[in-house]
């Protein structure tokens, strides 16, 4: 079986933050409601868009209904490759990764549709085998399943994977699937998230050398 390194999307490969709020404070703005910061937003991602959508309703003490969820989740597909950004030699180190013979796939919570078409415009797409979102099977994140059933689409086995990623629901996921991870120190993350974790990285570098020791 080949090595292979899932991936987790926001926070870990993208900052996907501006795009995120964008669409989060025009569904606010359409609704009457005040908007939320880059830093507010950020520390509501990673369970996906209902919850997201879902913290900000009720941070400002509402619940969304299913047309608020369908508007945001319409208006961040179209808009999700605006101010999105690699983070710093994510494209690099990666592509490194891919000529070493590694097997990269993507895993999560943000739907396939949007997290394909993120991937494809910041180039990261051609580099993938295998994208498995938050809507691609029955399971999301921290459910083990879901990186399981990703790692399935890649042709790839837990005994030969590692899992990268900025939230506790990647290690959480991680660990009940049987894989190693390791953190993103990066990210979105909010101190303790890390706790579990194989190891711990500063920088897409760092990880992949981290990953290059953990399977060698």
């Amino acid at each position: 079986m080949p090595r292979t390194l899932l991936l987790d999307l926001d926070g870990t490969l993208v900052d996907t933050v501006p795009d995120l709020a964008a669409a989060l404070n025009r569904l606010m703005a359409d609704r009457g409601l005040p908007a939320f910061s880059h830093p507010q937003v950020a520390a509501m991602v990673g369970d996906g868009i209902v919850a997201l959508v879902s913290k900000a309703f009720a941070a400002h003490h509402r619940q969304p209904d299913p047309a608020d969820l369908d508007q945001f989740a319409a208006d961040y597909a179209a808009h999700a490759a605006i101010d999105s950004k690699l983070f710093p030699n994510v494209l690099p180190v990666l592509s490194g990764l891919a000529a070493d013979g590694w097997q990269l796939a993507v895993c999560s919570n943000k739907p396939e549709r949007a997290a394909r078409a993120l991937l494809d415009a910041v180039g990261l797409l051609p580099l993938l085998c295998a994208v498995g979102g938050g809507d691609s099977f029955a399971a999301r994140k921290p459910d083990p399943a879901h990186l399981l059933a990703t790692l399935a689409r890649a042709g790839a086995s837990p005994a030969t994977a590692l899992m990268l990623g900025d939230h506790r629901n990647d290690v959480i996921a991680a660990r009940d699937a049987g894989l190693r991870s390791i953190f993103a120190l990066w990210g979105y993350a909010a101190p303790g998230m890390e706790a579990g974790a194989t190891a711990v990285a500063r920088d897409i570098g760092e990880a992949a050398a981290i990953a290059r020791r953990l399977l060698p």
